[in-house]
């Protein structure tokens, strides 16, 4: 209950009754609630600058969990652009390098996507930079995986040609030569044993008693298995591919057909003295482009450094041939 209050009245020398005004008192208490809610918003403000909302804290939260995967998907990337250039380097300096294959330049590897800007829906927001970076970063890493992939899967066909070549060209000898015994005649000028003239071997002759096995020194299909060439009695042709081509001379008899496809090391005939041929031996030659060639620099599949520098110094004596 509201306190009476009493004035001192000199004329009636009594004390009256104060009465407030009606207006006076909404004007009073306009004055009081507009007060209040000044105070109010002024409170609210100022609580928003200092104390955070539930929400906000939540948010807040999540942006630096954002920003914690962001760097923690920057040193990923790192560590993948890492492990990629260990794989570049060896591509170059060594897969490609042994294949013959030009070294892609790191311009190419490393190089930017032109046009429009590709990251422009990212900008305008506070960590706009971060986010921009991490995307580029990880469309480099991409384009740098598909190059890589791409320059794998041409190493990979090199290699595979690479294969087929090295299985193809003659590697091996085609008898059985132990301790080097069969070798007889080399490359080179030599005796021709009907007229004792000297004249030009183009082969290598392999002593061994008739029946003796013969291999194909490497993968490819038989040419010819006939005796339709001078001199050479009946004998192989194993066209190899690549060019090159191995012939195989005097033989007893044959184990294969023209067209048949054979592997290195394959039984293809047996040694014999047919032809031009002054006893029962094998005489070998290798072709490169139509031209015959050296057959020692084809022995590297099945012969030590030892036994090479044996055969090497037998095929070198200037004596006499066998056909």
């Amino acid at each position: 209950m509201a306190k009476v209050k009493y004035y001192y009245d000199p004329d009636t020398l009594s004390y009256r009754k104060i009465e407030r005004k009606k207006r006076t008192t909404i004007k009073f208490a306009s004055i009081f609630i507009l007060a209040a809610a000044l105070f109010g918003f002024l409170f609210v403000f100022m609580a928003s600058q200092f104390v955070e909302s539930p929400r906000e804290r939540a948010l807040k939260r999540e942006l630096v969990n954002l920003q914690l995967q962001y760097e923690i998907l920057n040193e990923s990337v790192d560590e993948a652009f890492a492990a990629l250039q260990n794989v570049e380097e060896r591509d170059n300096a060594i897969y490609r390098l042994y294949f013959e294959a030009n070294p892609i330049p790191e311009e190419q590897r490393r190089a930017g996507f032109g046009g429009v800007n590709r990251y422009k829906k990212y900008e305008g927001f506070d960590n706009s930079k971060l986010i921009i970076e991490s995307n580029k970063r990880l469309d480099q890493l991409q384009k740098a995986v598909v190059v890589q992939s791409r320059s794998l899967d041409e190493i990979a066909k090199l290699a595979e040609d690479k294969e087929k070549f090295l299985s193809a060209i003659p590697a091996i000898q085609p008898v059985r030569n132990e301790d080097m015994k069969y070798v007889a005649s080399g490359y080179g000028y030599r005796t021709d044993p009907f007229t004792k003239v000297r004249k030009f071997h183009f082969g290598m002759d392999f002593t061994a008693p008739r029946g003796t096995p013969i291999f194909a020194t490497g993968d490819g299909v038989i040419a010819r298995a006939d005796n339709k060439s001078t001199g050479y009695g009946n004998h192989i042709r194993i066209d190899h591919g690549y060019g090159y081509i191995s012939l195989y001379a005097h033989l007893y008899k044959y184990n294969v057909k023209p067209n048949q496809k054979v592997k290195r090391g394959d039984l293809i005939g047996y040694v014999g003295s047919t032809g031009r041929s002054e006893a029962p031996h094998l005489h070998y030659e290798v072709w490169k482009d139509e031209d015959r060639i050296n057959p020692i620099n084809f022995y590297y599949g099945n012969l030590t450094a030892e036994e090479y520098a044996l055969m090497l110094k037998k095929a070198s004596l200037e004596n006499q041939s066998l056909d």
